[in-house]
């Protein structure tokens, strides 16, 4: 099987060009192909001798992939189906278009909500990537690719790692992804126009903290251990207590910044008593919670809440100083919204039975 050139760093594509009798500087020639020109086969790079392209296609591809299927919301948001390496597994990638005055008149912003894994380990209650079980762990390369293969890659401004999968469990190749993505000899982004989601794996969420300065996106749900852990199973192994406790030793009053996703569930989150509880764990760190309408999934006793209940609890939260927010549901219509992303194609069935 050849190499990926998608997703290897500047330093590893110089050792790459020396291991082929190429010039060092040649390393920085494949990046700019490969980040900047996107190019997706190797006889494109023409600043190549032909002899220097022969020998990198004998060894090495581009590794880019390339989306199988596209569905459009009637709110215009999109998502796409890739496959993966992984045998049978496929995972999905949404792009989430912002208007400047609500219509389509002038795009603002196109955000692309990346996959880390296919399926996840974390089990949430209240997510059917989680119900599909874990299969696999997506390359820097398979990563990237969401970000370069999509019809709008030109137009991005942002990208979320919200899509199918826990990023930190992944952090070796998420890690590589992010560098290449904010490298000034990579994509050349801002690290402000992306966001990593977690649960709160510990180990990773301090490497993160400390080697990243991409905008943090805690996923909570309820201020209660116990109560969490209903929903979580993952508090029982990292208490969020001790993430919150983690994210008091970092600076987040400057260009990076934490949020907390809190998904609303009629009756189990959205009292009084868990506003309050929420205000009293967040108080003193510098942040935004994000409430997410519930989108109902097949065969869950759990139930969004209602209008009056996210207002009043968003309210109650302002109330204590908390910079609060109610995130926009899109593309519920074709299961791109927050929680259903599943793998699954129009003709495929890939993920095990939800």
């Amino acid at each position: 099987m050849k190499e990926k050139l998608l997703g290897k760093t500047l330093p590893e594509l110089r050792e790459l060009a020396t291991s082929l009798g190429l010039p060092a500087y040649a390393g920085g020639q494949l990046a700019q192909w490969l980040y900047q020109k996107r190019v997706t086969d190797v006889e494109s790079m023409t600043n190549l001798s032909k002899a220097a392209r022969a020998a990198l296609a004998e060894r090495c591809e581009v590794g880019r992939t390339l989306p199988e299927e596209v569905l459009t919301s009637s709110d215009g948001t999109r998502k796409y189906l890739f496959p993966t390496s992984i045998p049978g597994q496929y995972v999905e990638t949404v792009m989430i278009p912002q208007y400047e005055d609500g219509s389509e008149g002038g795009l603002a912003r196109a955000t692309a909500c990346v996959s880390s894994q296919a399926g996840c380990k974390m089990a949430c209650r209240f997510c059917m990537t989680g119900r599909g079980g874990f299969h696999g762990h997506l390359s820097a390369a398979e990563i990237l690719s969401q970000l370069l293969g999509i019809e709008e890659a030109e137009q991005l401004t942002n990208a979320v790692f919200m899509g199918m999968g826990e990023p930190l469990d992944n952090w070796e190749e998420v890690s590589r992804a992010l560098e290449v993505i904010t490298a000034p000899w990579g994509l050349g982004w801002s690290p402000k126009r992306v966001t990593v989601s977690t649960i709160g794996v510990l180990p990773k969420l301090k490497r993160f903290l400390d080697e990243s300065r991409c905008h943090l996106a805690v996923s909570l749900h309820n201020p209660f251990p116990e109560e969490r852990a209903a929903l979580m199973p993952v508090q029982k192994g990292w208490p969020v207590e001790e993430v919150i406790a983690l994210l008091r030793g970092y600076d987040f009053s400057g260009q990076r910044r934490v949020s907390f996703e809190y998904t609303m569930f009629a009756g189990v989150n959205d009292t009084p008593r868990h506003a309050d509880a929420l205000a009293r764990l967040l108080r003193g760190i510098e942040c935004r919670v994000n409430l997410i309408r519930f989108h109902a999934i097949p065969d869950s006793p759990l139930r969004t809440s209602s209008p009056q209940a996210i207002a009043a609890f968003q309210a109650r939260l302002q109330k204590s100083g908390i910079t609060t927010t109610l995130r926009a549901s899109r593309g519920e219509d074709i299961m791109a919204a927050c929680g259903l992303l599943a793998g699954r194609g129009l003709h495929k069935d890939n993920t095990a039975d939800l």
